[in-house]
This record gives structure tokens, C-alpha cells and sequence, in this order.
């Protein structure tokens, strides 16, 4: 499903490998429907118009490890009953679909189409993947201390990184960089390798339905 792009092997200890950057490229220009189909979904996300998303979906569309998947499960996220509210469910859902649907995307060899562009990037069987952050942008800031007046240490973009302790209230990561740097980025800027992502393919009658929208390794 991911196609072979190496980060070099590294560990979380002191012996750690040179930078790498993955710059972003969309593939999704290759496929005018493709295209048109993406802005016609994300139209239908930004309404928060959840017939006509799941509309949009594979009949088997793929939403967890261990769930059965499916429109009811893909109704019950984006609509889901106030009484049982799904730790993923309601608003923070629909958030996250339109950031993933926006994101850069690639081709895959069975000519599925996968966003985010990050995702085909294979991480070494040494790095625990929960760590892994993707840096989804150019130029972030590696500052000394976890502050926007600290010093800045480096410019960093596209790159993999390490948060040992990912922290869902602050502002900014202690982050390790895969030669062995270390300092403070801003969270709005890290993307975890285990995140969402999400993928379309073609049905039988030759239509892009979204098939995959999960999270996790």
C-alpha cells in the first residue's frame, strides 16, 4: 500500500542518522476526476452534510482496526447520538476528515490515492511509530526553549521527528531530530505518522469513493 521510502534506520537513543526531508508533491493533478471528485467531497465535509458524505463512500469504507467499518459505523462518527458520544466522534471528526481531504496526496501501486503525502514514508522497524512526527511544513522553528521568544536553533521542513512525550495541552514538543538534535517546535506544526489518513479508489463502474479514512500504526 505504501511505496519504498526509506527513512535511514534510526534508534531513539544517542546513534541516530542523517536528516532527510519529503518534500510535498500532489499527485492528484495526474487524474482530472480525481480532482473534481476531491473538491465535490470536500464541499460536502465543509457543510457537514453527512448523507451525502457517506454517499460518497465505499459501502465497506475502512474506519478502525478492529471495527466492522461501513455506513452505519461512518454515520454513527459523524453523527453521532449525544448520549454515546464517540471519543473521535461529532466535530473534532469532521475536523480532522477536511484537514486530512486537504492534505497532498499520492498514487499507490494498486491506484489508490492516499493523502496525507507523508504516509508512504516507511519508518524503521527501530523507531516506535507513536513517536514519529511528520514536520508538515517549511522553514519551522527549532527554538531553545518551549516559547516563541526563545532562541532559534534551526529552520526545519518536511521532515520526520521524534516526541518522546507528546503532550496534548502544550503549545509546544520537545523534539529530537534524527541526527541527534534536539529543541522545541510548535505542536500546530507536527503531524503524527500514525494519524489520520485517508484514501480513494475507483468502483467497479469506474466512480472515486472514499474507502479508507483511520488512524493509528
Amino acid at each position: 500500500m505504501k511505496p519504498l521510502l526509506l527513512v535511514a534506520t534510526f534508534t531513539c537513543g544517542p546513534a541516530l542518522a542523517d536528516r532527510q526531508t519529503f518534500p510535498p508533491v500532489d499527485e492528484a493533478d495526474q487524474d482530472p476526476s480525481l480532482l473534481a471528485f476531491r473538491a465535490e467531497l470536500l464541499t460536502k465535509v465543509k457543510a457537514r452534510d453527512a448523507d451525502a458524505v457517506i454517499a460518497a463512500a465505499c459501502p465497506d469504507i475502512y474506519l478502525s482496526h478492529g471495527g466492522n467499518g461501513g455506513p452505519e459505523e461512518f454515520r454513527e462518527l459523524l453523527a453521532p447520538d449525544p448520549a454515546t458520544l464517540p471519543e473521535q466522534g461529532g466535530e473534532t471528526y469532521w475536523s480532522d476528515l477536511e484537514n486530512t481531504l486537504l492534505q497532498p496526496g499520492y498514487f499507490d501501486e494498486d491506484g489508490e490515492f492516499w493523502m496525507p503525502h507523508q504516509w508512504q514514508i516507511t519508518l524503521p522497524a527501530t523507531l516506535d511509530p507513536y513517536m514519529a512526527y511528520f514536520v508538515n511544513a517549511a522553514d519551522v522553528t527549532l527554538r531553545q526553549s518551549p516559547n516563541r521568544g526563545a532562541p532559534i536553533l534551526d529552520l526545519i521542513s518536511h521532515e520526520v521527528v521524534i516526541v518522546r512525550d507528546y503532550s496534548e495541552i502544550d503549545e509546544y514538543q520537545q523534539v529530537l531530530l534524527t541526527d541527534g538534535g534536539q529543541g522545541y517546535m510548535h505542536s500546530m506544526f507536527l503531524w503524527p505518522m500514525v494519524g489520520y489518513r485517508a484514501a480513494f479508489a475507483k468502483s467497479e463502474g469506474g466512480q472515486w469513493q472514499l474507502c479508507t479514512f483511520v488512524a493509528g500504526d
